[in-house]
């Protein structure tokens, strides 16, 4: 028996948009969705009672940086990582691969895997897929990714080629080394970046394995959104429909639209907690960097359109003599309010589809957010 199941519900008329449902063992969850980050097994400074109250339904950890702290094992005997984040929905883990490229400095590639040196300590590391596929069978988690290289979106024509075809390879092993088929769905990656034949057949070639996901990595490494919307354009057609089609590491508000009307159903990024942290949030009216000085004497919400917890109790005054202080809660209601903008805006996003008004409503978001205005700042 499958370890997850895609439900389609509707396909929107005019754009390739479409409501699902994803069934997985811990639960069935609408689609598309946003999924939180938990990097180390915890999503930034909130708490799984907080992501479940605003709606999160799957969240992701990080199979390379759990394999370094606190190690596969640990979590195993805590009964995996559901126990032990305490999260009893979705879980997605991915495969440690995009790591490959952005540690580009501190790796070397070969056909059996790839060499590492640790970021943190600086000893030698060696990831297989067969290594990438038992650390997430140990951790466990629902959804889990094939071992991949990222290759850069301006990578040279050659390299993809031979890139691609490793990954493929790669791809075949991992699942010959996959241990629980019944309860951790592993999903093949989509590779090639921005050369439309090879992602075509790379596309092609992963279908062929009959996985039962598909994810669409190296986007949002670099290119510009309407290059990542012309590689979605031609390439979420080649998904099978009947599988879940997962667009890797995107998260920004107009990016989310983009990819529900091209036919995505799943999507994650950290961007929400990450700028957070910083000050800046998410808000109906666009980007609010809310420790500016402007905003001492401001004693409204950070978004009054906003039903979120930290809308509901608190000013942007507040949260400013908070983040100016370093004081911690006022990073969490920063990331309290834009994580819940980004579930929030998925919701949205399922209402528009249902009512086949998708286009209409990213044109209403986009005038309202303000991404029409001349040099308007994007996320």
């Amino acid at each position: 028996m499958a370890a997850i199941t895609y439900e389609l519900i509707k396909e929107e008329k005019h754009t390739g948009a479409r409501l699902g449902i994803l069934h997985t063992p811990h639960g069935s969850f609408p689609t598309p969705m946003y999924m939180p980050v938990g990097t180390l097994a915890t999503v930034k400074a909130l708490s799984p009672e907080e992501l479940k109250e605003m709606g999160a339904g799957v969240i992701l950890s990080n199979t390379y940086h759990l394999w370094l702290r606190p190690g596969e094992d640990i979590v195993q005997e805590a009964g995996g990582l559901h126990s032990f984040m305490n999260w009893d929905q979705g879980i997605l883990t991915d495969s440690g691969g995009f790591q490959v490229f952005s540690l580009s400095e501190m790796r070397q590639i070969e056909e059996e895997g790839v060499h590492f040196r640790n970021h943190l300590s600086g000893e030698k590391l060696f990831l297989t897929p067969e290594k990438a596929i038992a650390i997430q069978n140990a951790l466990g988690a629902d959804l889990i990714m094939s071992f991949d290289e990222c290759p850069d979106y301006h990578q040279s024509y050659d390299y993809v080629k031979n890139s691609i075809a490793r990954t493929t390879r790669w791809a075949e092993r991992g699942l010959k080394a996959h241990q629980h088929p019944d309860r951790q769905a592993l999903f093949g990656i989509c590779q090639g970046a921005g050369y439309k034949d090879l992602r075509l057949q790379h596309a092609r070639d992963m279908a062929a394995l009959d996985f039962p996901g598909y994810s669409i990595g190296g986007l949002s490494v670099g290119e510009t959104k309407e290059e990542m919307n012309a590689v979605l354009d031609y390439l979420t057609p080649e998904l099978p429909k009947d599988k879940p089609r997962y667009l890797m590491g995107v998260g920004s508000p107009d990016a989310l639209i983009d990819g529900a009307i091209r036919g995505v159903d799943m999507f994650d990024c950290v961007l929400a907690t990450r700028i957070a942290r910083n000050g800046t949030c998410m808000t109906s009216q666009g980007r609010l960097v809310v420790k500016n000085a402007q905003y001492a004497r401001d004693y409204t919400p950070i978004d009054p359109k906003c039903d979120c917890y930290t809308c509901r109790h608190y000013t942007r005054a507040y949260i400013r003599h908070l983040i100016k202080c370093d004081e911690t809660f006022g990073l969490r209601l920063t990331s309290i309010h834009n994580t819940h903008f980004l579930l929030n805006l998925m919701v949205q996003v399922r209402q528009a589809i249902q009512d086949d008004q998708l286009l209409e409503f990213r044109q209403a978001f986009r005038e309202e957010y303000g991404y029409n205005r001349p040099n308007a700042p994007e996320f």
